[in-house]
């Protein structure tokens, strides 16, 4: 393989786009994107920079195994001295052993590789250490890390044994005759065959007699998972010297390690293999992560159309009751005609337009506040009408999130204050709606500039005319056209022939539109505001620009692989 330097920038530069990574929303195949996205990252910082940026390291073989298979007494015998304790009480939660020649110590005792894990060297550490050790029984050139047990009860010691397996350069598994078919060892050796690795596998404990007829049935499992270049090395059932194995059952594994680490050229290879394996091995998972960010941004846009689809049915449900005179029913009308009379005013409108104005002018003048009193009744309707859109959105916002599934972790446990109009809204709403009838009583003001309507105005009052302005809006389908809407069993056509009188019947038009389309906007305001707190937890867990920047850098990890020769 040629200088890794390049390769090894690009890789960094994956490696960050690869962390930088979300599966926040429950998307289909989040969980199994975030564990990935981690073993991604994970081996990156353990095994592929490392080794890329120092192609010419030890090489670090990793021993593995299930529980009391031996891993512990088979590098203690390989090394011919007691540097690994066998764990005495299962499960055993102590520190891997990092066993190196003391020329190679300078290559373990910094964070180079496994730089999560902090080194001891005097007693073993707890968890997140690894102890090391140095010893002449093993030659310059390889270094041995007896790891925890693969099958543990501890999730601790199988994920940091995962761990230490994907941070080496070859792998040696230790099983035994009675165990070598058990389901966990071969999921890591699946994995093994999937990057390509170098593999070794060791059946210990094997009855002398049976020895031919195992190790047959186990290469023929190897063979199987497509691990046919697997070294197979079996040690017969023997009674252990000093916590040892006798030398000639380990001696040709031994002979075999010891001979990788003293041919350059053989160390060199075995590192190739396991390291193109595990690069390549990383194109599909960089795929499979680019698509799972692919459906975390479909599920995030699904989510935010159930958001607009509720506050948009909302806002048409708003738009329809106050072009269908919904809010004349009730308080509104009934304080309208307390204010102005209705029969009487309509025989004065018909009498003629100056009895009217000196009959609205009488009305009104006798009763100083009953203007605030139907104005009071119009903010409250038009509250209550935009208080009980917004309730309805927002529990159609849940209910829709739920159903979909991926939105149900996003308001769990707050259910019920996300299924009502927010205190946002309700704090905006009456202010909103104040506003609004100030705008209309000022268009009714700019409308009456001229001498003639500004007369009218006067002798009504600009509250009255501002209000007989609102009641048009929730009064009319299209527009005013002349015709009489009777609403609620009442009649609108007191405030219609009203601002008639005053305004004429084109000027009529033209406010009743101008004020609808203001309270509108308003309103539509409010509920992109209300909405825009369910927009926001989408916006917080789904992914931003993650998918453009780890396809770029993916483009360019993988030119650099062509360039230095990795790509397969």
């Amino acid at each position: 393989m040629e200088d890794g330097r390049d390769l090894a920038t690009a890789l960094a530069e994956l490696r960050n786009a690869v962390a930088a990574t979300r599966f926040d929303l429950a998307a289909e195949g989040a969980a199994d994107a975030t564990q990935h996205r981690d073993a991604v990252v994970q081996q990156v910082d353990d095994y592929l920079l490392p080794r890329l940026r120092s192609l010419d390291a030890p090489l670090l073989a990793v021993v593995g195994g299930s529980t009391g298979a031996g891993k512990s007494t088979l590098v203690n015998s390989l090394v011919g001295a007691p540097v690994s304790q066998s764990g005495v009480l299962r499960p055993t939660t102590r520190a891997p052993v990092l066993v190196c020649h003391p020329a190679d110590r300078r290559w373990f005792e910094d964070d180079r590789i496994l730089p999560g894990l902090a080194r001891t060297t005097g007693a073993e550490g707890g968890p997140g250490t690894v102890h090391l050790v140095t010893s002449e029984g093993i030659g310059p050139g390889l270094a041995l890390i007896d790891a925890p047990d693969i099958d543990s009860v501890v999730t601790a010691n199988r994920d940091l044994a995962a761990q230490l397996l994907a941070a080496a350069d070859l792998w040696v598994f230790v099983t035994t005759a009675a165990r070598y078919a058990d389901a966990v060892p071969w999921d890591l050796l699946a994995a093994a065959a999937e990057r390509s690795a170098a593999v070794a596998v060791v059946l210990d404990r094997t009855p002398a007699a049976a020895v031919a007829e195992i190790s047959a049935d186990l290469r023929r499992m190897l063979d199987e998972h497509d691990l046919r270049d697997a070294l197979l090395h079996s040690i017969e059932e023997s009674v252990l010297r000093d916590g040892r194995l006798p030398d000639r059952q380990v001696a040709p594994l031994h002979s075999w390690l010891t001979g990788l680490a003293r041919d350059a050229d053989a160390r060199a290879e075995v590192i190739r293999i396991t390291l193109e394996g595990a690069l390549t091995s990383m194109e599909q998972r960089i795929v499979g992560l680019a698509d799972a960010i692919e459906e975390q941004e479909r599920t995030a846009e699904a989510l935010r159309e159930v958001v607009r689809h509720a506050y948009n049915r909302a806002g048409r449900e708003i738009d329809e009751s106050i072009r269908d005179g919904t809010l004349l029913r009730g308080e509104v009308l009934a304080r309208w005609q307390e204010l102005v009379g209705t029969g009487e005013l309509m025989r004065s409108v018909q009498a003629g337009i100056g009895r009217f104005r000196d009959r609205a002018w009488s009305l009104l003048s006798g009763r100083p506040n009953a203007a605030d009193v139907v104005q009071e009744a119009v903010e409250s309707g038009v509250e209550a009408l935009v208080h009980a859109a917004a309730d309805r959105a927002s529990w159609e916002t849940v209910d829709g999130w739920r159903r979909l599934g991926s939105g149900r972790a996003l308001v769990q446990g707050r259910e019920r204050a996300m299924a009502q109009a927010s205190e946002e809204l309700m704090a905006q709403l009456p202010e909103e709606v104040r506003h609004w009838q100030g705008e209309v009583l000022e268009l009714v003001r700019e409308q009456g500039g001229d001498k003639r309507t500004s007369a009218r105005i006067a002798s009504f009052t600009l509250n009255g005319a501002g209000l007989a302005v609102m009641l048009a809006v929730f009064a009319h389908t299209g527009g005013l056209t002349g015709a009489e809407v009777a609403v609620a069993g009442g009649t609108s056509a007191a405030s219609q022939k009203l601002i008639e009188a005053i305004f004429g019947d084109q000027a009529v038009r033209a406010l009743a539109r101008q004020a609808r389309e203001d309270l509108l906007d308003r309103t539509d305001a409010l509920l992109a505001n209300d909405a825009a707190r369910f927009l926001r937890m989408v916006d917080d867990a789904a992914p931003t620009d993650e998918g453009d920047v780890l396809r770029k850098a993916a483009k360019a990890w993988l030119a650099a692989r062509r360039a230095t020769g990795t790509s397969r």
